[in-house]
């Protein structure tokens, strides 16, 4: 049930990181997006899940910040 859950809002945040990419035209956000939409039918550890989603969640906030 856990792993429903964090899939269903990280998946959310996915489809808003689409939505960022067609707008913006950044490959960041496309590839971003398209990892959180997919990667929580393959894992199924909530640890793996939450760590995963928070990695992708960051990677385009750090890249807009310029932190590399």
């Amino acid at each position: 049930m856990t792993t429903l859950v964090f899939g269903l809002l990280f998946g959310a945040v996915g489809t808003v990181y689409l939505a960022l990419a067609r707008k913006e035209h950044d490959a960041t956000y496309l590839v971003c997006g398209v990892g959180l939409i997919l990667y929580s039918y393959f894992v199924e550890n909530v640890a793996l899940i939450v760590l995963i989603g928070a990695a992708l969640i960051a990677v385009p906030i750090a890249r807009a910040k310029g932190w590399f």
